[in-house]
């Protein structure tokens, strides 16, 4: 098969469309034929070298799949030849083939053409185990998520006004902040011209945010706990703004605040199929029934990866940069 390999770390010229052997699926794993996959920042940290997939797992990138299913390993049940998927991977979705943990597919949706159901794994698995398994965000509460725009945001704005909450965005536009008061965003904030702590202070009559998510890391760490309110919640699943900061401890007490940060990638296959078995309960009944749908910015040759990472590197899409087999 065809994959996306990176002989040296490097500027997107370094993505290499190649020929290399094919996978073999494992015990409890199945094989995908790729139809599709998507460009996540996670990627770009590997393709510098600063974020080197797992021990034993696939060495090209790609952090999720859509495609259907062309062979089942040892011990699979409840899938078949020919299904249509979309999966969670640890990697290798930059191919013509993958080898998935069964306990990390999920049935394409309702409504939802297959290609474009590559959009969805890991941005419905990063926002549901932060925001609500994790953070815990409650109907009535206040939400703000950095990043509107992107893959991980438009999804957040989403399920977040599906649960009842009252959603604040940042962004860089104005055209990025319209998109996300399309989606339903409460509070629109261009962080380029406005401090997001003084207007969710104004926002919600002083009270603050119960729940941020926040894709930047020690650059907002300070600032998020600043625009906490009582008993706030910050998740922490980037760190695009760095990754060492000072935190205000006095802050966080009085305020009663928690602080978590987490991944996806490295956690264990339970935990990953755990974390899969709760978005196919509560979120794909959403997208199922129209009330989210994944957002696509582009889609681009899957051996032209570089340019996708390009437009990523930019920062001028909103939703996802999916990439297509031929």
């Amino acid at each position: 098969m065809y994959a996306i390999t990176i002989p040296e770390p490097g500027g997107p010229e370094a993505l290499v469309w190649a020929e290399v052997p094919d996978p073999v699926p494992g015990e409890g794993e199945v094989l995908v034929e790729v139809v599709s996959s998507a460009v996540n920042r996670a990627d770009l940290l590997q393709r510098q070298g600063f974020y080197s997939p797992p021990p034993g797992s696939s060495p090209y990138p790609g952090l999720e799949c859509a495609g259907r299913i062309a062979a089942l390993g040892p011990g699979v049940s409840g899938w078949s030849v020919g299904d249509e998927v979309c999966a969670l991977l640890v990697g290798g979705g930059y191919a013509e083939k993958v080898a998935v943990p069964a306990g990390q597919l999920l049935p394409v949706p309702k409504g939802i053409d297959l290609a474009t159901a590559a959009a969805l794994p890991e941005v419905t698995c990063t926002v549901w185990s932060n925001v609500f398994m994790i953070a815990h965000l409650r109907p009535g509460e206040t939400f703000l998520v950095h990043g509107g725009s992107s893959g991980i945001g438009t999804m957040a704005v989403q399920l977040a006004k599906a649960v009842g909450a009252k959603v604040a965005v940042t962004a860089g536009t104005k055209e990025k902040l319209d998109f996300c008061a399309e989606l339903g965003a409460d509070i629109l904030i261009n962080y380029r011209e406005q401090d997001f702590v003084e207007e969710i202070r104004e926002q919600t009559a002083g009270g603050g945010a119960d729940v941020i998510l926040d894709n930047m890391g020690a650059k907002y760490l300070n600032r998020n706990v600043d625009a906490l309110a009582t008993n706030g919640r910050l998740a922490i699943i980037g760190m695009q703004g760095g990754i060492q900061g000072e935190l205000n401890i006095a802050t966080l007490l009085g305020k009663r605040g928690a602080i978590t940060a987490t991944t996806l990638r490295a956690r264990p296959l339970a935990e990953k199929a755990a974390v899969v078995a709760a978005v196919r309960e509560h979120v794909w009944p959403l997208i199922d029934g129209g009330h989210v749908r994944p957002i696509v910015d582009r889609t681009l040759p899957m051996s032209d990866a570089a340019q996708g990472h390009r437009v990523l590197e930019e920062s001028g899409h909103i939703g996802k940069v999916l990439l297509k087999n031929a």
